[in-house]
């Protein structure tokens, strides 16, 4: 991976990406299978306060003056018209996300979902908190899912046991073998690994090299030419690993000097 693309690139990447991915797996699977593109659309409030104020259990507040319809007195019974107070509605925008799907035909029976993880995901708010109803979803469903989280930002979604050591995942729960999945893990100065991609239960798993998609995405997208490599990494990224990032460029660069 490349780190630097955790920055404005991500959101083009990220659809070029599922594109090169959507195409490679057509290109392995078996009769009977193809890989088409889902786009879902979350709605993000924008402005909105991370930590709203408390409010208390009682309060005291000024009372508003009520019109009266002229000709009555104050004491008459009459529908009283409230002064209205003027408000903000929420506003929102759309953040879309793209998946890979496989069907089986020739009835195009979900039987497989490739989800690549955004920052949106990883926000431990509320966009972490609709995927993981989404990802529930599935999971509760005959259906594989594999998550590809290629991010070294943000909060890793939750699993009752503790991750193995990596800096990128890819977890592939099997659904028929849940609730366990398997979970490959490598670092930053790994190559993308070649991943299992799990079909109908009696067939067998394709294997599907991520370093292919990525060479691919990279290409497609010219996204090199986008990055200055004399900056540092993007600040969303841990210091820790900008601390190896920074290390591992210095290298290479006086390598390259000698």
């Amino acid at each position: 991976m490349n780190p630097y693309l955790e920055g404005p690139s991500w959101p083009d990447f990220h659809a070029t990406f599922i594109f090169c991915l959507r195409q490679a797996i057509n290109r392995i699977l078996p009769k009977g299978y193809r890989a088409r593109l889902d786009e879902r659309i979350n709605l993000i409030e924008t402005g909105k306060d991370p930590k709203p104020p408390r409010r208390p259990d009682v309060a005291v507040v000024h009372g508003r003056r009520i019109k009266r319809k002229p000709g009555r007195a104050a004491g008459e019974s009459d529908i009283a018209l409230l002064e209205p107070t003027s408000i903000t509605l929420p506003q929102y925008e759309e953040a879309r996300e793209t998946r890979v799907e496989i069907v089986g035909r020739p009835h195009n029976t979900l039987v497989t979902v490739l989800e690549l993880l955004s920052p949106y995901n990883k926000d431990p708010g509320d966009g972490q908190g609709q995927y993981l109803v989404k990802r529930d979803e599935i999971l509760r469903q005959c259906i594989n899912l594999i998550e590809l989280d290629l991010l070294l930002a943000g909060n890793r979604l939750p699993f009752s046991e503790p991750l193995p050591p990596g800096d990128y995942y890819a977890m592939i729960a099997r659904a028929d073998r849940r609730p366990k999945c398997d979970v490959y893990a490598w670092s930053l100065a790994d190559p993308l690994p070649i991943i299992p991609i799990p079909l109908k239960s009696g067939d067998s798993d394709v294997r599907l090299p991520l370093a292919r998609v990525f060479d691919a995405a990279m290409a497609e997208g010219e996204y090199e030419e986008e990055f200055d490599y004399r900056l540092p990494p993007p600040s969303s990224i841990p210091r820790a690993a900008r601390n190896r990032i920074t290390q591992h460029l210095a290298s290479v660069g006086s390598r390259s000097a000698n």
